[in-house]
């Protein structure tokens, strides 16, 4: 989504680089967030409501993706089909990331059970919200071509509406699962030392791969920042100076924004219940003569189960 606004004003040369850098960079988020749809589509025992979330997240960012890597597109129809699809999908992804962090929540925080009852109402959120988005950005907009990208904007008011329909509910989603995840982290962070306090040190030992969990869920929020925080700025910079694009911001810009997709899959989708389906696949079809080359205890090791995402005690609780 970054890219279509950072090409103006830079020679063919850095338009390449741009280009460059996109394909390169989408290419892997569409491979990872592929990869978890292909998971969730052939190993039944994902199909949880935690999961499924992740699964949404990824088909997002799938398309998202897949749309960026469209090269060169034609003025007309190819032209705003691109910059109405990434718009869309790239919307669609960080909302998911918001149900995602409202479940959790939802769940350990406010002790109920009933998330997985809000399914059509996370859907009408999310695509209901990107579909807006999308339209209102749409209006009066002249759908420009430039080098590999569609949406281009001239003038402050369309960059405004640009940032209105795109930057503003993205750190909205940021500062929500930030808040979020601290209430999560925090709560849980107390229930274990509570736990701790009565039990003997094996269960201090047991507690380990649940502390491993919560550091994880505390960099959750950093993938949107680590991902849009140079589109900002430099959304910013071109509002204050513009004609004025720096190439290294620009290529920051791009880089990071294409590559969201596959941090969301490695961050959300590589869990433990991933790693373990693909471990017993392994397990099942990989050839005995060369199981000898891995460790001792390889399968047991990549099979140890540490807290989910969101299943936490969504399961325990049915």
């Amino acid at each position: 989504m970054a890219m279509v606004q950072v090409a103006g004003n830079l020679t063919a040369h850095d338009r390449q680089i741009l280009t460059s850098v996109n394909a390169g960079a989408s290419s892997l988020s569409f491979v990872g967030s592929s990869f978890i749809v292909l998971c969730y589509v052939l190993f039944k025992e994902l199909r949880k409501f935690s999961f499924k979330l992740v699964f949404y997240l990824a088909l997002s960012d799938m398309l998202c993706s897949f749309f960026s890597i469209v090269g060169d597109p034609s003025k007309g129809f190819f032209c705003i089909a691109q910059g109405y699809s990434t718009h869309f999908f790239c919307v669609a992804s960080f909302l998911w990331t918001t149900t995602i962090a409202f479940t959790l929540h939802r769940t350990v925080v406010k002790h109920k059970t009933d998330v997985e009852d809000l399914e059509a109402m996370f859907h009408l959120y999310v695509w209901g919200t990107s579909l807006v988005m999308t339209v209102i950005r749409s209006i009066g907009n002249n759908h420009g071509h430039l080098g590999a990208w569609c949406w281009t904007e001239i003038g402050r008011t369309r960059k405004a509406i640009h940032f209105i329909t795109f930057y503003a509910p993205l750190w909205g989603a940021i500062l929500y699962n930030g808040f979020t995840y601290f209430q999560v982290i925090r709560m849980l962070n107390n229930a274990t030392r509570m736990a701790v306090g009565m039990s003997d040190r094996a269960y201090q030992f047991d507690a380990r791969p649940d502390m491993k969990a919560l550091n994880r869920w505390g960099y959750y929020p950093l993938i949107l920042i680590g991902s849009w925080a140079f589109g900002t700025i430099n959304r910013i910079h071109d509002f204050v100076a513009p004609g004025h694009k720096i190439l290294w911001l620009s290529v920051l810009d791009v880089g990071t924004a294409a590559l969201m997709g596959l941090f969301n899959s490695i961050a959300y989708g590589l869990n433990s219940s991933v790693r373990r389906a693909i471990c017993e696949r392994l397990d099942l079809f990989w050839p005995d003569r060369l199981r000898r080359w891995f460790p001792p205890g390889f399968k047991f090791r990549n099979q140890v189960q540490e807290s989910e995402l969101v299943s936490l005690k969504i399961q325990d609780q049915h």
